[in-house]
């Protein structure tokens, strides 16, 4: 008996693709192998179908609610995946600043200090990018 549900993969793979961006995603699932495309399969129908494809929760906000929650958890690597998503979704600096104090207030100066070297790296990319 299988699991899978192909309409709330394909759900999550267009939100997690305008999110992420289609480059990286389809990445993610070209390099996946019998041992990690379950994983993948599950988790783009779970977090990206079933939760980001919730619109109860508009996408700008609930790509600060992750800034927030994965910030709390220390998982920098997909913080960061999650603040360039974050930005694509119309999150302003100004908002990741007051999400970096929040992260600093409750989970301790050090790991906002984290979230501001990554999101200085982030932001100067960007704005070099847009020079060129």
């Amino acid at each position: 008996m299988s699991t899978f549900d192909e309409d709330l993969f394909l759900k999550g793979l267009e939100q997690r693709k305008s999110t992420l961006g289609a480059e990286y995603v389809e990445g993610n699932l070209a390099t996946a192998d019998d041992f990690t495309r379950p994983f993948q399969e599950a988790m783009t129908a779970w977090c990206w179908g079933f939760g980001w494809g919730d619109d109860v929760i508009d996408a700008k906000t609930r790509s600060m609610m992750n800034l927030s929650m994965i910030g709390a958890l220390g998982k920098m690597h997909e913080w960061e995946l999650h603040l360039h998503g974050a930005i694509t979704n119309g999150v302003s600096k100004e908002e990741v600043r007051a999400i970096i104090h929040v992260i600093a207030i409750y989970c301790g100066v050090p790991q906002g200090v984290e979230c501001f070297r990554i999101a200085r790296k982030a932001f100067e990319d960007i704005e070099a990018a847009d020079q060129t």
